[in-house]
């Protein structure tokens, strides 16, 4: 007999197979809806296929683009914009989270603003040049050119260089007491004591000469400590003499005061002279420790380079500019040491991205030359005596084009960042992308999957977890210091981002030295072997086209060799994925025009954009990421830029020179 079930004394009716049926459907009902209405709110949502389906009508109450699953959640405003928050075409957001998520939409609410981390602060370091003495024109640009490396290679470090003129010391309350006491000074005293009131006058923090170079690591210990900007007091280096001196504002004007009651005063030679002969004492706390990552260039230093220090005394601007060329290629030659395992030009789907990586491939060529204008060739900075002098013969700086992204403190990393309709053009050989073939047959997100295979071990991890690991490459404090990534269809490679980037003038690879460049790169590859075709193609691939050596093929192990007929389409799919994807979108049904190269962008290739970046998320975060980041950059420091150059008479800028803006092209 069937067991009967009883609910509060009463008993239960018994179900039938109806009443069941019933039962079941609504339950699968309520489970479907809760789906739809509660899971999707937590997803990071993106653009949609807009043109995918034309048959389906979508309400208006969920066209909002944050609110397209679940109709009934309540619409947020977008974060408030930023200051300096725009360059370009690139608009950005800056924000601690940028690491949490791996979509910018998530936060910003806004699909043409990109997360990026919050703009790191550059302690302030000063040099002081008196530009009230009277020199001759060749005199003061080759100084000019001087500060301008001293500026560039500071900046590349992390911090912001501050050149202090006599400006800044008579605006200290203590330079009217100075005057009194200059009769009888030495005027090499003189100098030094304007030095330390302009210094003053600033707030303390850092005071440099401008022959004092930064040559280490972004991560010295040296180097994090004087970006920190916190020192508990006046502090000198025994083996820089008045290269470097770091403190506090008080105790700046202590040693000031300290000087100026010397009883040496009028004998004194120089400040540490002035404060040395006071009976107090010393305002100076001396670290014994050897600061092995700068090189101070002093008198004494240029002994070790007695071929300048000649020329110095015959003929000062000669001598200066060479002391300059040598100081520039020892930065070059402390850069290169930095990076044993050599240069990684990343190149992802390899089969047909030849053209579109060789601006990156001409940058490591360049990186991996030495200075043609290198007075002493084998010499050493001062700070590294036992150092490997530059040679592309004996110790040749390995370049490789790996597929995939490696995480090596010892391999510096530069990329070449393709828009997703680039990407799918090139892989699939197509001048015209259609909406069903990106449903059906594109790979989705495959760039970034490509490149960040060798992270995840082959593991299956979603696009966005590749997508924040590619975020941390490019902006992450230890990434940022050991890789450039640039964008695929930027036509140019400017020179103002590389030099102020790395921090010294990369050297021009000339035209002759694409004959070589085969033999170079497969020696560093490994030797790979080709059948007789792809050897036909790789004779051809190396001769420079438009100012570009293009890389040698890769390893067949990586992937397809491209034919020599591939090879041949794929200057023409770049130039014609570059203009799509450059042309802004319009809402006049006659498409835009791309001036520069007089082809005609229409409004259907534009909505095929779209729906390619809408297919290939991840791959389009990765792009408008990188493109920001660098945006900003180049912001940042034409902005500096232009606010110092209104001081100091314009000494160490760029405009004193021939060109040399942010975007001239070599």
């Amino acid at each position: 007999m069937p067991r009967q079930y009883v609910l509060f004394g009463r008993p239960l009716p018994r179900l039938g197979s109806r009443h069941l049926s019933l039962l079941l459907v609504s339950v699968s009902l309520f489970a479907i809806s809760s789906l739809l209405f509660t899971l999707p709110s937590a997803i990071p949502t993106g653009p949609s296929l807009q043109i995918a389906d034309h048959k389906l009508s979508i309400p208006d109450s969920i066209k909002n683009p944050w609110n397209k699953v679940n109709p009934f959640k309540q619409p947020a405003h977008a974060p408030p914009r930023q200051k300096n928050d725009t360059y370009g075409q690139s608009s950005w957001y800056a924000n601690w989270k940028w690491l949490s998520y791996p979509f910018s939409s998530s936060v910003t609410l806004d699909e043409s603003r990109s997360l990026l981390p919050e703009l790191a602060q550059r302690p302030p370091i000063y040099v002081y040049y008196d530009n009230t003495i009277e020199r001759e024109k060749a005199t003061k640009e080759v100084e000019s050119d001087i500060l301008l490396s001293w500026r560039r290679a500071w900046w590349a470090l992390g911090f912001k260089p501050i050149i202090l003129s006599p400006a800044e010391a008579m605006n200290n309350p203590m330079y009217e007491e100075l005057q009194h006491r200059t009769e009888g000074m030495d005027p090499s005293l003189k100098t030094d004591m304007m030095r330390w009131l302009a210094w003053e006058n600033m707030g303390g923090g850092l005071l440099a000469h401008y022959f004092l170079f930064p040559m280490g690591a972004y991560d010295d210990p040296l180097l994090v400590y004087l970006r920190r900007g916190d020192f508990p007091g006046l502090t000198r280096w025994k083996d820089l003499g008045d290269g470097l001196f770091v403190g506090p504002k008080a105790d700046v004007a202590k040693a000031i005061k300290l000087a100026l009651a010397s009883p040496n005063l009028k004998t004194a030679k120089n400040f540490l002279e002035a404060t040395s002969a006071s009976k107090e004492a010393g305002p100076f706390t001396i670290d014994d420790t050897e600061p092995s990552s700068l090189a101070f260039y002093s008198a004494s230093a240029l002994k070790l380079y007695p071929k300048v220090a000649e020329t110095i005394g015959g003929d000062r601007v000669a001598g200066l500019k060479s002391l300059n060329e040598l100081i520039n290629a020892h930065l070059h030659q402390t850069w290169q040491s930095l990076f044993s395992e050599g240069i990684a030009v990343v190149k992802p789907l390899p089969q047909h991205t030849t053209h579109m990586i060789a601006p990156s491939y001409s940058v490591a060529l360049r990186l991996a030359s030495c200075p043609a204008n290198n007075p002493l060739p084998s010499s050493c900075p001062p700070n590294r005596p036992k150092c490997v002098p530059c040679s592309t013969t004996a110790h040749p700086i390995k370049i490789s084009t790996p597929a995939h992204y490696k995480n090596s403190s010892a391999l510096y990393t530069i990329g070449t960042v393709p828009h997703p309709y680039t990407i799918q053009s090139l892989s699939s050989m197509r001048e015209q992308i259609t909406v069903p073939w990106i449903r059906r047959e594109s790979v989705r997100d495959a760039w970034v999957g490509d490149l960040m295979t060798d992270l995840f071990k082959g593991k299956a991890v979603p696009a966005g977890a590749r997508v924040l690991r590619f975020k941390e490459a490019v902006a992450g404090e230890y990434g940022s210091s050991r890789s450039l990534w640039l964008t695929a269809e930027r036509d140019d490679t400017p020179k103002g981002i590389l030099d102020w980037h790395f921090g010294f003038d990369l050297p021009v690879v000339p035209s002759s030295s694409s004959a070589s460049t085969k033999d170079k790169a497969k020696a560093a590859e490994g030797e790979h072997k080709h059948d007789d075709a792809t050897e036909k193609i790789e004779s051809e691939i190396h001769k420079p086209k438009d100012h570009f050596i293009l890389p040698p093929l890769h390893n067949e192990k990586e992937g397809p060799v491209p034919t020599e007929q591939d090879l041949k389409l794929e200057p023409n799919l770049l130039s014609i994925a570059k203009t799509i994807v450059s042309s802004a979108a319009s809402d006049d049904e006659e498409g835009a025009e791309n001036k520069n190269k007089k082809i005609h962008v229409t409004k259907e290739e534009i909505k095929i954009r779209e729906a390619v970046e809408a297919w290939n998320l991840a791959d389009w975060e990765a792009w408008r990421f990188a493109r920001a980041y660098l945006a900003r950059k180049e912001m940042e420091r034409e902005k500096w830029a232009e606010e110092e150059e209104k001081y100091a008479g314009g000494m160490g800028s760029e405009k004193r020179g021939k060109s040399g803006g942010w975007f001239d092209s070599d």
